[in-house]
């Protein structure tokens, strides 16, 4: 800057001040010339107070100021408060997930019935819920190699006791899991990432129960293939099984199955087949408040079955195409019939047949307002219609019950998705 300019002396700290002023000519809307005025402020002078000093019209542009000033310092502590919380967050999710995945080696902890759901506590987005829930379910993963590990090199009592606490654990947090993915999925429809992370969480999920099954067999086939339930814990849109054959076409048949359900309103789809072109063509549903209802080529009956007590009950459906004729057994006893349901319409071949799910599309278009909740076991189809001590056989468990010739309860028939579980299970044996 010159030496010689006005308002600078030797020997002293100046610094120059420059402030511009608007002068208003006659109406708000039009503007007169700019004024540029030099002030010299002495150095130790706070610039802003100086100013003011020299500027009465300028009391506004102070108030402005010291307001910036006051909302800059809130914004700052408010940042500051948001680390310390997050720092909190992260040491309490830290907590919670050292509590709900205890050891399960051959020393670890007893895994308490009961014990409170964490998952749940931390308030995280969706993208870092599901993240962490893969991770989690990941760490459950290799707890159960080691355990697989553990129990070929030894098979004893132990290791089969620790097979069980692990299959407890995976099913509490299966459940919570499931519950946090289908929350997520209602309040973020739509996202691919999302989405993604769903379904590798849904396939770890299977991919656990599937060992599990494996270590149930101890890796040899000793226990008969039809000595299972399926339970469905949630009413998603993701979780089923599905037949592994189509269906022949069918003049008549007999569907017979083991149920036990307190779902309310409505149990759900306990199974459903769709054909190219026709998404109902048999399909057994209790939807909403309205009772159970048997749907042939989209034709209706309504049945009068009372099941979801939470008890375990056997029901069987016959219906032959001439007449549409239809008759309902519950627990071995006939409750109700009718006719005129689809009549002369054969049952088409070339389908799928899904457990736990209504389809909309061929395989697929499920609603989880739809699906069943609740545990099944022992479905089995007949291309004819049985005899009333055919079903009464079945249904007091008699040695001379026969399995499907058209579908039979095998675990080789089925294929389990989306964290459905598969458990023992024999029938009036393992009654309510």
């Amino acid at each position: 800057m010159p030496g010689n300019m006005p308002g600078i002396r030797d020997g002293h700290s100046w610094q120059l001040f420059l402030l511009s002023f608007l002068v208003l000519e006659g109406s708000t809307q039009d503007f007169g010339q700019t004024q540029f005025i030099c002030t010299s402020v002495p150095k130790d002078m706070d610039l802003c107070a100086a100013t003011m000093q020299n500027s009465g019209p300028a009391e506004d542009l102070k108030t402005t100021v010291m307001q910036l000033r006051e909302t800059v310092l809130q914004q700052k502590e408010t940042i500051m408060n948001q680390k310390e919380t997050i720092r909190e967050l992260t040491s309490k999710l830290s907590r919670c997930e050292s509590q709900s995945l205890p050891e399960a080696g051959a020393g670890g902890r007893r895994i308490v019935p009961g014990a409170k759901n964490t998952m749940g506590d931390v308030s995280r987005g969706p993208q870092d819920t599901l993240a962490q829930l893969g991770q989690t379910l990941q760490t459950l993963k290799q707890r159960l190699e080691n355990l697989e590990q553990y129990s070929r090199n030894n098979g004893t009592a132990q290791a089969n006791s620790l097979k069980d606490l692990l299959q407890n654990k995976i099913d509490d947090m299966e459940k919570q899991v499931l519950s946090r993915v289908n929350t997520l999925e209602e309040t973020k429809p739509g996202q691919k990432n999302d989405t993604d992370q769903r379904n590798r969480v849904e396939s770890t999920l299977t991919s656990m129960h599937h060992r599990i099954t494996d270590l149930e067999k101890g890796g040899k086939d000793n226990r008969p293939l039809d000595k299972f339930q399926l339970t469905f814990p949630l009413r998603t849109n993701y979780m089923y099984a599905k037949a592994k054959r189509t269906l022949p076409e069918m003049y008549a048949f007999t569907v017979c199955l083991w149920i036990k359900s307190n779902a309310s309103p409505g149990v759900g789809t306990p199974f459903s087949y769709a054909v190219p072109g026709q998404a109902n063509e048999l399909v057994l549903i209790e939807w909403g408040n309205n009772p159970m209802e048997i749907l042939i080529n989209d034709k209706v009956a309504k049945l009068p079955f009372i099941i979801n007590d939470g008890k375990w009950h056997h029901i069987c459906i016959t219906w032959t195409t001439r007449d549409g004729m239809w008759e309902a057994f519950q627990d071995g006893v006939l409750r109700g019939s009718g006719e005129n349901l689809a009549p002369y319409h054969p049952i088409k071949p070339q389908g799928v047949l899904v457990l736990g799910q209504e389809q909309d599309t061929l395989g697929g278009g499920f609603d989880a307002t739809q699906a069943y909740v609740g545990e099944l076991a022992n479905l089995n189809m007949w291309d004819r219609k049985l005899s009333i001590g055919e079903i009464y056989n079945l249904a007091t468990c008699n040695s001379k019950a026969q399995t499907g010739n058209v579908f039979s309860w095998s675990e080789s028939n089925i294929e389990i998705f989306g964290g459905a579980t598969k458990w023992t299970f024999e029938p009036c044996r393992s009654l309510n």
